[in-house]
């Protein structure tokens, strides 16, 4: 694998906020992997994390979309990464936390799935879940508010 190639890996990883990357071609593997801050954990898990549903066509959302209820106060919890949110860590499994829920610093709120990584996000603020914005399965962009906590 040449350099050049290397590098641009290594800025992906960087850029994307991954905490890791295996890439493998032919007989040639590499893995490129960077620390990741105490609020970010990684699973991994044997079967990928899949939700089947119907297709539905996706819609840019607009800006008034994308900010918080003005009724709602409290503390934002925004998303570290682009990726897939899911409120549970499989499809079978009861959601992380609900409307209502009390949570402290460092409990699981959700997984954000990159580039097969699944990533646990978790609290960094105590108090109770006022609002989940963001519907299960639905991308997320970086800095997009997902919770509401007051």
């Amino acid at each position: 694998m040449d350099l050049r190639k290397l590098k641009k890996l290594i800025d992906l990883v960087e850029e994307s906020g991954i905490s890791e990357l295996e890439l493998t071609e032919g007989e040639e593997k590499v893995r490129i992997s960077r620390n990741v801050p105490n609020s970010q954990q990684t699973i991994h898990y044997s079967q990928p994390f899949i939700q089947h549903s119907p297709a539905q066509p996706v819609s840019a959302p607009s800006p008034t979309e994308a900010s918080p209820p003005a009724a709602v106060e409290g503390h934002i919890i925004k998303s570290p990464m682009v990726g897939t949110f899911y409120r549970s860590p499989s499809p079978e499994s009861k959601a992380f936390v609900d409307i209502g829920s009390t949570v402290n610093v460092g409990d699981t709120l959700c997984i954000i799935e990159a580039m097969k990584l699944l990533n646990e996000i978790e609290c960094d603020h105590a108090g109770v879940i006022k609002a989940i914005l963001v519907e299960n399965g639905q991308p997320v962009e970086y800095g997009e508010p997902l919770f509401i906590i007051g």
